[in-house]
């Protein structure tokens, strides 16, 4: 396993490009959208996007169905635990939805003390879970990974 230094590397070479090429492969992202998503990593790997925060430990598979509300509290269940930036959970939630999505981030982001513009890069985060989808589920969710590369690249 090879370390990384840098976070937008890491993404870009171990998430966002080999999901790329499987769905470009699998005819869920077109040409065109798995060139843009190609100059969205050549910006990570550069470090455009980095943010010099430690990785945190991330959930990995967070979405609404995967946080139970009770009385006593919200549990997260099911984890797909790794190394990663924080930001990629909130990204999650805000790709498939959850109750009370507002607060959670707002939560998060004060505790975790993002900067103020840290919502201009969700879909940054959100490359890799739609390139795993494109490949799982078909192309409605390349074309959507399309739409947010053009945003980054």
């Amino acid at each position: 396993m090879r370390a990384f230094s840098r976070w937008g590397e890491f993404y870009a070479r171990t998430r966002v490009m080999p999901y790329a090429q499987a769905a470009l492969r699998a005819g869920t992202l077109t040409d065109s959208g798995a060139r843009l998503v190609q100059r969205v990593c050549e910006r990570l790997i550069r470090a455009d996007f980095d943010d010099d925060r430690p990785p945190a430990r991330i959930h990995g598979d967070l979405w609404g169905g995967n946080v139970l509300y009770s009385t006593r509290g919200a549990v997260v269940i099911d984890p797909a635990a790794h190394g990663g930036h924080g930001q990629t959970d909130l990204a999650m939630l805000e790709l498939f939805g959850t109750a009370h999505l507002d607060r959670v981030q707002s939560a998060y982001a004060e505790a975790a003390a993002l900067p103020a513009d840290w919502r201009d890069r969700t879909g940054l985060h959100q490359l890799h879970p739609l390139l795993v989808h494109a490949v799982s589920h078909g192309a409605s969710y390349g074309r959507e990974a399309e739409i947010i590369a053009r945003r980054y690249a």
